[in-house]
């Protein structure tokens, strides 16, 4: 049943949905004994379990790693747990609702809608830029640069600095991804402490100067009586860095090479850019940049006849979840006017992505300006997959305009 579920083989990675479809055809649970998890691949229980209590992030906030059956992490690897350990992302209640209230100020609709104006403008900038210079890497140019400028703005870090940012948040994300080997592990470990110390400094620098970005602000709310530590300061603004832009850079290099596979819908869109709202969440559905969410099991649940015991691991597959034929008509067709796409990408319940208001915004700014000022744009080659499987997109994309 799981010789096609292999997600360490690069023609796995290039394509996993052939093998999703046969996940859903052979039940609604499956034990993968490679990572020791159960694999759930369709809408209504990702869709539900996403939104159900009895498991959560962490068990930390009710057992201890030995209550719980598990090995404690090394010791050596204490920097990137510490790290990710307080951010919002691997939280539960009372801890991620304190933190969640203070930082979804920051992306209230109103507050994203008044962001809108720059993204635009870093969005035209990074376009006419490379259009000026013939077509390139759409990554390098145009994908990663605009999501990781966003967020360094919001949280206020200096310009010169923002190079640093991108390869840590490589080196921590790739932690998420199965069985890290120990060279991973080490790299995340590093990239923690160094990304750690230097936001350490910039906190410091926002006490006695502050400013209007969104350490300021977590800062202030600190000194009116909200209870917020400097390590989840600290957390915080790393998963917003990674969660910020990891999903918009992969979304858009797998959206455009979908769409130059999709000539008919890529002629459409281009004839017609009021399409593009419906085309954004099209491409995040059709093309999902985070394949699998993990979740543990922290009070015994049945899913389709088949118990999974306190003590599991439960990995909620988001994009089978984003092809099932249940919930999808026609799934694997690329419909950019799709009508009814409650796509799973950016989450459910209560870890469902504060950003994806910003992500939206972002993608509908690059594709917008790319349609309007490189409107023949071309693939020059065929693309090569990271080996990543958890978050999955493309080395580069290479094209020409």
């Amino acid at each position: 049943m799981y010789v096609s579920f292999d997600p360490w083989s690069p023609a796995f990675v290039a394509d996993p949905y052939p093998a999703y479809t046969a996940l859903r055809a052979a039940g609604r649970a499956h034990f993968f004994e490679p990572t020791r998890q159960w694999l759930i691949p369709h809408h209504s229980d990702v869709s539900a379990l996403l939104r159900d209590r009895r498991l959560g992030r962490t068990y930390l906030h009710r057992f201890t790693h030995e209550e719980f059956g598990r090995t404690p992490p090394p010791d050596a690897h204490e920097p990137f747990h510490t790290l990710n350990g307080q951010g919002l992302l691997d939280l539960e209640a009372p801890d991620h609702t304190r933190i969640r209230r203070l930082v979804s100020k920051a992306f209230t609709p109103r507050t994203v809608e008044r962001l809108a104006p720059t993204v635009e403008r870093l969005a035209a900038d990074l376009v006419d830029a490379f259009v000026a210079s013939g077509g390139g890497d759409l990554l390098a140019a145009v994908a990663e640069p605009l999501p990781v400028a966003v967020i360094a703005e919001m949280l206020g870090v200096p310009e010169g600095d923002r190079e640093l940012l991108r390869p840590w948040s490589s080196a921590i994300c790739g932690m998420f991804e199965l069985n890290p080997s120990e060279e991973t592990a080490r790299a995340a470990v590093r990239a923690s402490a160094d990304f750690s110390a230097y936001l350490r400094g910039l906190i410091a620098e926002r006490r006695s100067d502050p400013g209007t970005d969104l350490i300021s602000a977590l800062i202030a709310a600190h000194d009116e009586g909200e209870r917020l530590s400097e390590q989840e300061m600290i957390s915080t603004c790393v998963l917003l860095l990674n969660a910020g832009h990891e999903a918009t850079v992969n979304t858009t290099v797998n959206g455009w090479w979908t769409l130059f596979r999709h000539p008919e819908q890529l002629a459409a869109l281009r004839g017609d850019h009021g399409l593009l709202p419906t085309a954004v969440e099209e491409l995040l559905r059709y093309d999902t940049p985070l394949q699998m969410f993990e979740r543990w099991v922290l009070d015994d649940i049945e899913i389709g006849g088949t118990v999974i015991p306190r003590g599991s691991e439960v990995a909620l597959l988001f994009g089978s979840a984003n092809r099932d034929p249940e919930r999808f008509a026609e799934p694997d067709r690329l419909d950019l006017s799709r009508p009814d796409n409650p796509h799973l990408t950016f989450g459910a319940g209560i870890h469902y992505c504060l950003g994806a208001p910003l992500a939206r915004i972002e993608l509908a700014a690059s594709f917008g300006e790319l349609l309007r000022k490189a409107p023949g744009m071309r693939p020059a080659g065929e693309p090569q997959w990271h080996p990543g499987y958890v978050i999955r997109g493309l080395k580069a994309l290479d094209v020409e305009v």
